[in-house]
């Protein structure tokens, strides 16, 4: 059964690459570039990411079990989060600041709008979907807390940021729909679910074109890359895993916050360091090295949660 859950999950790892590559070639030919990639980035983040958490409040049925594992899937987020902080905190501060800045927020936050949520969705279903929605929470509170913190400095985060986000918002409005089942008319449901289904193909090909961007050569010689791959591809899922068996999670939901803990770096990482002036280049190749690597790591970690 664990190899079988091992193939299921590399299974569809694969396809996502498979479509990260389309980016990367259509980048390449100028089809599709990096630079309108970053434009769409908007649409990404602030319309079809929620619409697909907002799409899985409205197809999971509300019983308490479901209210239950939702609010336990909001504390493991919290739990996989602060172990990455905390994991981080013995390396990287003999590298220069701008470097620092970009390996710590690397290993803490990982890829879970983009990568997660397609990935639970087709190993897990809508209830994946569902569970790790309310990752999403403590994961852009803390990204726009301690992120910044990182990235600019002490006291340099906004406070309406902590719910004017995109992710805060769409579980604003999915969560009401879900404890008071809610159904929204056909005319509303099919716009949704048109728009949530362009969630993985559009990531991934955006992720592609960034890959074109970097100097794959290069990136490969990275020491710290490896450093930060080690951490949040190994020690903080098997932390996170640990936690929650302490918990008492199990099935669907242990699954679905296994996948949140063992998904590569953000693509924010690149964002933030952008937009705050650290090392925008090693960011790039931290997300490619770790985001590669996790084609291993991310199907072992999954079936090792599924078969505890």
């Amino acid at each position: 059964m664990f190899l079988q859950n091992v193939a299921t999950a590399a299974h569809q790892v694969a396809i996502l690459y498979i479509i990260v590559a389309v980016g990367f070639i259509c980048d390449k030919t100028g089809l599709y570039t990096e630079k309108a990639a970053r434009l769409t980035n908007n649409l990404l983040f602030h319309i079809v990411t929620p619409a697909i958490v907002i799409q899985s409040f409205l197809t999971v049925e509300y019983t308490q079990e479901n209210l239950k594992n939702l609010l336990l899937s909001f504390l493991g987020g919290a739990v996989l989060h602060f172990a990455g902080m905390v994991l981080s905190i013995p390396f990287f501060n003999k590298r220069p600041e701008n470097e620092k800045a970009v390996y710590k927020f690397a290993v803490t936050f990982g890829n879970v709008g983009y990568m997660v949520l397609p990935l639970a969705e087709a190993v897990l279903g809508s209830e994946g979907v569902f569970f790790c929605s309310g990752v999403l929470i403590p994961f852009n509170i803390l990204q726009f807390t301690y992120g910044i913190y990182l990235m600019k400095g002490k006291g340099s985060f906004q406070a309406k940021s902590l719910i004017l986000n995109p992710g805060v918002i769409s579980v604003i409005i999915g969560l009401p729909l879900f404890i008071f089942k809610i159904s929204l008319p056909e005319i509303i449901m099919a716009p949704v679910s048109h728009i949530a289904s362009l969630n993985t193909p559009l990531a991934m090909i955006m992720f592609g074109t960034y890959l074109s961007q970097t100097d794959l050569k290069k990136m490969f010689l990275r020491s710290q890359t490896y450093i930060v791959a080690l951490i949040k591809l190994i020690g903080v899922p098997l932390v996170s895993i640990a936690v929650y068996k302490l918990m008492g999670m199990n099935g669907v939901l242990l699954a679905a916050l296994t996948i949140s803990a063992s998904a590569p770096t953000a693509n924010s990482t690149v964002m933030f360091s952008t937009k705050y002036g650290r090392d925008n280049e090693a960011a790039s190749q931290t997300i490619a090295v770790v985001s590669f690597i996790s084609i291993i790591t991310m199907p072992v970690m999954i079936a090792l949660a599924q078969a505890l």
